[in-house]
């Protein structure tokens, strides 16, 4: 494992002492990185959701129906 070091802003240091006195996290490396983890995973979800969108967007307008049309549709193609 890398080992870095790193300055925090003092309420960010309190937060991590106090994280690790509860015994959330044995130590502050260990809540820092669990964030990081945690942000990293947040990042890739968003991409899919921007990939999802961008994909939609790209697709055209959907054309005009009715709730009975689609759900028909949507039956249809659940093959219900």
């Amino acid at each position: 494992m890398a080992r870095q070091s790193i300055t925090l802003a003092k309420q960010n240091d309190e937060w991590l002492k106090d994280q690790v006195s509860k015994a959330e996290f044995n130590s502050k490396s260990e809540a820092v990185n669990y964030l990081i983890q945690q942000a990293r995973k947040q990042e890739q979800y968003y991409e899919f959701v921007r990939m999802k969108i961008e994909l939609g967007e790209k697709s055209g307008l959907a054309k005009k129906q009715t709730k009975e049309q689609m759900l028909a549709e949507f039956k249809e193609r659940l093959n219900v």
